[in-house]
């Protein structure tokens, strides 16, 4: 798997570079493919060699060649931080399971940040996902010849929906229904690879979740009725149980017995 980092960290780059505009597009209803890329300040196109990921950031230290209004630095660290999920899916999964878990590292970083800025989790991402990613993993299954995975990756996710969803009736208000949606998406790649990353992953999210919260409770950053965005923990939750999942669920059982 170490021959698929290099081209996985580079095709990373690429994609992060168009995750900017779904993180900025998306929520705004607008397209991801129309118009061209703009300057937001002074409307200048962007020229294809401003547009190399990381790189034309560098060399135009930061700034619009037209107007030089500053350019986040977000963009080029979503550019890189994708090439570095990429890179670490090659090493993670096998080779027939990376376009599944790559895709699901795509639309992680994406879901992530739109989280962050607006508190949502957008149907046209989510919803689509569900096809999409089942169709990975069956190729995946097909792939390795393992069809268990499969029906495991149906019920892991079915299982973590329903939980999720109880959740929410539970306490209205206190989780929205895009999370819901997201558990499904999570739960069946998580569950594909088995139910030690499942239930890692699972859990994950709310010990990591639920640590920052206390830190900005601690800190007085927010108070007890304070909305803080879960998908992030969720994706983040995911990453552990597909990175440790494995072993961190047989170390614990190993302590049960």
């Amino acid at each position: 798997m170490s021959l698929l980092v290099a081209p996985l960290a580079l095709l990373g780059l690429l994609v992060g570079s168009f995750l900017n505009v779904v993180v900025s597009r998306v929520p705004a209803g607008e397209s991801v493919v129309h118009p061209p890329s703009r300057c937001p300040t002074c409307g200048s196109r962007i020229r294809p060699w401003d547009n190399v990921p990381v790189l034309s950031w560098l060399v135009l230290r930061g700034r619009c060649r037209d107007c030089g209004t500053r350019i986040s630095a977000r963009y080029p660290a979503v550019e890189a931080a994708t090439a570095v999920l990429f890179a670490l899916v090659a090493l993670l999964v096998g080779p027939w399971a990376v376009p599944a878990f790559a895709y699901l590292a795509a639309i992680g970083v994406a879901l992530a940040l739109i989280d962050l800025d607006t508190h949502r989790l957008p149907n046209a991402i989510v919803l689509p996902s569900y096809p999409v990613l089942g169709a990975l993993l069956a190729l995946a299954s097909w792939g390795t010849g393992d069809w268990s995975a499969l029906l495991r990756a149906v019920i892991g996710g079915t299982a973590l929906w329903v939980a999720y969803f109880a959740l929410c009736l539970a306490k209205p208000g206190g989780m929205g229904f895009g999370d819901v949606k997201l558990a499904g998406l999570l739960g069946g790649a998580l569950a594909w690879l088995g139910w030690g990353p499942f239930a890692v992953g699972a859990f994950g999210a709310f010990v990591l979740g639920g640590l920052f919260a206390v830190v900005l409770l601690v800190t007085g950053r927010a108070g007890r009725g304070s909305g803080i965005p879960f998908g992030p923990w969720m994706l983040l939750g995911a990453g552990l149980g597909v990175a440790v999942g494995e072993p961190l669920w047989g170390a614990y059982l190993g302590l049960l017995v």
